[in-house]
Parts: C-alpha cells; sequence; structure tokens
C-alpha cells in the first residue's frame, strides 16, 4: 500500500504530464444564468511577496519554507510579487474582464502580533488592492485566512489545537470586517479546515508539521489519533464565532454574504457491490461532511463520531446552535475524484488515526493501485465529479449557494503559453458546472485557480496554475498571458461586446432627434 510521502511523490511526477483530452461543448458566457460569476484568484502568502516588509511578522509557512522544507528547497519571500504589483495585475484582470478575484489576507500583516495592536500599513495594502479592485468594476471575494497562521501564535499556544484560537481568530475577523467590509461582499472564512488538519496534523506534511511517527513523516511531537479532530472543531468554533460577529455587528448596514470554504473530494464506489457503496459514503462524509454538517445541521456526521469515538470533540448545545447555520455559501474546492473501495477487513489495530478512521481505500483511476490515503492533488480531470459532486450538495445539505472557488489545472514548471491542456480542463470543468446548475444546483460562481503562477503549497515553483505565466527568475517577475488567458478573455467578454453591440446598432437604428 502507498503511504502518503510516495503517493503524493508519484502524483507530483504525474501531475504536469497527465492532461485532459476529453472534447466538451463549445462555452459561452450567456449560458450562465444573470449575475453568475466567473474570475480567478490567488492566496496572500502564495502570490504577495515582501514577507518581512512594512511590519509583517511570519507565518507558519515562512519558517517552514525558510528551513527549506519545501522538496524544491523554495520559499514564497518574493513568489509573485503583487505585494508591489498589485496595480498592475489589477489591469490584466480588468482587461481579462474577470467578474471577482479570490484573495485572501494576510493576518500576520495586519496584526503582526497574531492579536492587539494593528498594522495601519497593512492595513493600507489592502485598502488600495480593493479600491483598485473596485475602481476597475471587480469584485473583491475576500478569504480571511488561508493556511498563513502567524507564527508567533503557533509558538505561544500551539495555534489551531488550542481554543484560544477563536477569540483571537474573531478579534482578526473583527479588524478586516470594520476595515474593508464596506467595499467587501463576499467574506470566506477559512479556507480547506479538513485539509489543513489532515496535512498539519496527521501527516504532518504542511507545517507545523505534527504526527504520530507511525502514521505520519518527518515530525518530531503530536497526535494522529486525536489532533486532526480538535483542530477542525477549533476551526468551526472560530468560524462560526466570527460569522456571528458580522451577522451581529456589521452584515445589516454592509449587506454582505459570510460562508466556509471546504476542499470537496468527489468519491466513487471501485464496484457496485454493498460494501464499496458504503465505504464511498463514508468517505464523503469523513471529508467533506466533516465541515458542512456541522455548519447546516449542527454536529459532526453519526459515523464519524461511531468510528473516532472519543477522540472526536463533542459541541456544547450553545456551540452547535451557533455553528448550525453560520454560512450564507459554502465556497468549495476542488480537483479529485477517487474510486473507493471498502477495507473494513483491514488492520484492525486500536490505535488509528484520522485515514484509519474511514476504513477505505482510494484509487485516482480504475487501474492504479490502492492507497489509504488521499491527497489534496488533481489528478486525473473528472469533470463529471465536479457535477455530482455539485449535485450531491444541493441534495444532501438544503441546496446551500455554493461558490466553486478553487478549480484549476497544474502545468510542469516549463510550461508553454500554448496551454492548450488547461483551456480544456477549465472548459470541462465549466461545463460541469453548468450542467449542475441545469439540474437545480444553486451554484453562484466559479473562480479558477489561478490568476497567475504563484508559490504552491505543494510543490512550490514547479507547477504553474497560472492563467499568466511568472518569470520567476527575472527580478521584475515579468507575467506574459498564456492562451487560457486569451480564451478566458474571450469567454468573459462576449456578453459585454454583445451588448455594446446592440446598443450601439439600436442608436444607429433610432438616432437621437
Amino acid at each position: 500500500m502507498l503511504g502518503v510521502s510516495s503517493l503524493f511523490l508519484l502524483l507530483l511526477l504525474t501531475l504536469s504530464v497527465v492532461g485532459f483530452s476529453q472534447h466538451t461543448p463549445k462555452l459561452s458566457r450567456d449560458d450562465f444564468p444573470p449575475g453568475f460569476i466567473l474570475g480567478a484568484g490567488t492566496s496572500a502568502f502564495q502570490v504577495e511577496g515582501a514577507v518581512a516588509e512594512d511590519g509583517r511578522s511570519p507565518s507558519v509557512w515562512d519558517a517552514y519554507t525558510q528551513a527549506g522544507k519545501m522538496m524544491d528547497k523554495s520559499n514564497a519571500d518574493v513568489t509573485s510579487d503583487q505585494y508591489h504589483k498589485y496595480k498592475e495585475d489589477v489591469k490584466l484582470m480588468s482587461k481579462m474582464g474577470l467578474d471577482a478575484y479570490r484573495f485572501s489576507i494576510s493576518w500576520s500583516r495586519i496584526l503582526p502580533h497574531g492579536r492587539g495592536a494593528v498594522n495601519p500599513k497593512g492595513v493600507q495594502y489592502y485598502n488600495n488592492l480593493i479600491n483598485e479592485l473596485i475602481s476597475h468594476g471587480i469584485q473583491p471575494h475576500v478569504t480571511l485566512y488561508h493556511l498563513d497562521l502567524p507564527q508567533i501564535l503557533e509558538d505561544e499556544y500551539s495555534g489551531w489545537l488550542s481554543p484560544k484560537i477563536v477569540e483571537d481568530f474573531t478579534a482578526y475577523a473583527d479588524v478586516c470586517f470594520r476595515e474593508f467590509g464596506d467595499r467587501v461582499a463576499h467574506w470566506t472564512t477559512l479556507n480547506e479546515p479538513n485539509v489543513a488538519a489532515i496535512a498539519s496534523y496527521d501527516s504532518g506534511f504542511f507545517p507545523p508539521q505534527r504526527c504520530s511517527y507511525s502514521f505520519g513523516f518527518n515530525c518530531t511531537a503530536g497526535n494522529s489519533t486525536v489532533e486532526p479532530y480538535i483542530a477542525v472543531h477549533h476551526a468551526l468554533l472560530a468560524h462560526s464565532s466570527a460569522a456571528a460577529l458580522y451577522r451581529e455587528k456589521y452584515q445589516a448596514k454592509q449587506k454582505g454574504l459570510i460562508g466556509l470554504n471546504v476542499y470537496s473530494f468527489w468519491c466513487i464506489p471501485f464496484t457496485n457491490s454493498t460494501a464499496d457503496v458504503k465505504a464511498t459514503q463514508r468517505a464523503l462524509d469523513f471529508f467533506n461532511g466533516w465541515i458542512i454538517n456541522p455548519v447546516v445541521f449542527g454536529d459532526y456526521p453519526e459515523i464519524m463520531k461511531k468510528n473516532a469515538g472519543s477522540r472526536i470533540p463533542s459541541f456544547t448545545r450553545s456551540e452547535s446552535e451557533r455553528v448550525k447555520g453560520s454560512i450564507d455559501f459554502l465556497g468549495v474546492n476542488h480537483y479529485i475524484t477517487a474510486y473507493t473501495q471498502d477495507d473494513s477487513d483491514g488492520p484492525k489495530s486500536n490505535v488509528r488515526d484520522y485515514n484509519g478512521d474511514i476504513f477505505a481505500k482510494f484509487r485516482l483511476s480504475k487501474d492504479d493501485s490502492p492507497s489509504g490515503q488521499i491527497v489534496p492533488i488533481g489528478l486525473p480531470a473528472v469533470p463529471s465529479g465536479l457535477q455530482s459532486l455539485l449535485e450531491y450538495y444541493k441534495n444532501e445539505y438544503g441546496n446551500i449557494p455554493i461558490y466553486v472557488q478553487e478549480n484549476g489545472f497544474g502545468g510542469p514548471q516549463n510550461e508553454s503559453l500554448n496551454d492548450t491542456a488547461r483551456v480544456e480542463y477549465i472548459s470541462g470543468y465549466l461545463n460541469a458546472t453548468l450542467s449542475a446548475i441545469r439540474n437545480g444546483s444553486n451554484t453562484k460562481g466559479y473562480i479558477v485557480w489561478s490568476f497567475l503562477d504563484v508559490f504552491e503549497f505543494l510543490a512550490g515553483y514547479s507547477q504553474r496554475y497560472g492563467f499568466y505565466h511568472v518569470d520567476f527568475e527575472d527580478k521584475a517577475r515579468t507575467r506574459r498571458p498564456k492562451l487560457s488567458a486569451h480564451w478566458y478573455t474571450d469567454l468573459l467578454k462576449k456578453r459585454k461586446e454583445m451588448k455594446i453591440e446592440m446598443a450601439t446598432q439600436q442608436t444607429m437604428a433610432h438616432p437621437t432627434q
């Protein structure tokens, strides 16, 4: 059986050569409902650079990357340098015709001590970025936390493992709502708390690299049997606390929406056997329901509570009431569809980690070897998986509004500007989204990862997801559009150009007297 590290290496090696060749119908902007959002995104640590400028303090990812722990030994000290080049980037977004730009705010740029004194230069940067976006007619979709916890809070009380994080995150959110909420109508509290918990506290692949020796790798401390559950529990309490604050103090005046993001796997039974069908539902409950069930129903899925037992924390009645209904929309990041096999007859050790509690094995195709682990990386392309996922959410969770906040194609480091595979990939997933909408899904937008090439959490600079190529060897970090940027521009602008053309024709037919 492949372990998490060997499976990750296998996927990393194949990501740049496994493409998407399925023929997809031609898309039109007018195929989507009025008001549907088409955009692109990045995140603060991955795109900004300027890690030690203007009062910003280190995040856990600064400490991790600067210690040379990435596979390619890279860091994000400069990355795409959007901190200095945001005006240039917004002009490129406007040229493309983006409806929205999804970005995150760096907690340690706003509150260098994790709490307390606000850094005015950090606030000014995000005010400048938001104002620049709005002046170009682009909606800012803001994520408060995208994996980059201030290192000072990790050092002080172990970050997400402590209930203290709830109060500190809420206070940080309060600053952001107060400073930016008059212009931001879409807030996402946390990005991928499920994957963050698995990667940081079960496998130990992400900082702070905590895990049990038998379940993860390269960890010096941790407990994979309980810490992933504790981290997610505190994340949900932090989210619901911030959402309650927003609704009580800001929403009526600012008229925005607040949501939570979940990394959303889709799972398909490997066979039609009852055992594999049940294993598939277990996997969906463990991966996706872990986050969504509490915010919709007020508690974890029953199978999680049964299999994890006392290792998964319980919500008090008041906590359950607060977390239930705490989202106006669900943010979905989707890359993986996996075939799922029952593994109830596997090792029956009394000591299990999060993955062991699922009693399932996974394959990324019908032909590859099964693994007990899933890692957050997207191979191969299965657009129908996104359609099935969106329709499952419609049926399972009361058809809550959804924004697909991440979906994209990773090319190799030496990727050509002629990125036809990315065009086919995005076209395929957009058509899948459209099919789900036509079947009743309340999906409100689709945001591509990523607007431009950035530092990737999984692979540094060895993978490229952007519409725009960034020359990381050039001090100026020169941007060049790929074929996909031109294709997306044509899709985005077609409706606007058609309306302008029709208005011009009407004016010529009925000139003002």
